[in-house]
């Protein structure tokens, strides 16, 4: 079974969660936005949610990181939980 490893930062509004895209895109340090602005109890570890297999998190967000290219940031995308940028670290 294929697995990955992903970090986020999640976020209550898509406003919020393009900001910090921004922030990104202008060098900001992932981990850093993430243990400030996340509301993620994965927050405390820089958004980082280890490995994990398809069908364990949510469908949109698996989209996301098992057919996505690697080391980019994805997103805003929208879940129950509210806006994550999703970067994938890797797959197996």
């Amino acid at each position: 079974m294929p697995k990955a490893c992903a970090r986020h930062i999640l976020v209550k509004t898509k406003e919020e969660a393009e900001k910090l895209k921004q922030q990104l895109a202008k060098g900001a340090d992932f981990a850093t936005l993430a243990k400030r602005h996340s509301q993620c109890n994965s927050a405390k570890r820089g958004g980082d949610l280890g490995e994990f297999s398809p069908g364990k998190m949510l469908k949109a967000f698996d989209n996301v990181v098992f057919k996505k290219p690697l080391l980019t940031v994805h997103g805003p995308v929208k879940t129950k939980f509210g806006y994550h940028l999703i970067e994938t670290i890797y797959r197996t």
